[in-house]
């Protein structure tokens, strides 16, 4: 049975699920940006890549992002400037 997590995901319109998906995917872009616009914290995000991707593909992505400072704000250096983006998902 898929998590709270998972049906919150999927209570989302399939653009925002997208959008979710990509975010996730995008190295730059960290956990807590994805919390603030959808509401799926770091755990929520973990588990919905989970049901969504293939397997193999899942242990990909978490290899990759699991300690990656660009992921975690707090680990973060300050240096380090999202500027605005005019084509980037707005809500």
């Amino acid at each position: 049975m898929p998590k709270a997590a998972v049906k919150r995901f999927r209570r989302l319109p399939e653009e925002e699920q997208s959008r979710v998906i990509e975010m996730a995917w995008e190295d730059r872009t960290p956990f807590e940006a994805i919390d603030t616009l959808f509401g799926l914290g770091e755990p929520d995000v973990i588990e919905v890549m989970r049901h969504q991707l293939k397997p193999a593909s899942f242990r990909l992505w978490r290899k990759r992002v699991t300690g990656r400072n660009t992921k975690h704000k707090a680990l973060r250096s300050p240096d380090v400037i999202r500027g605005y983006c005019p084509t980037q998902y707005k809500r």
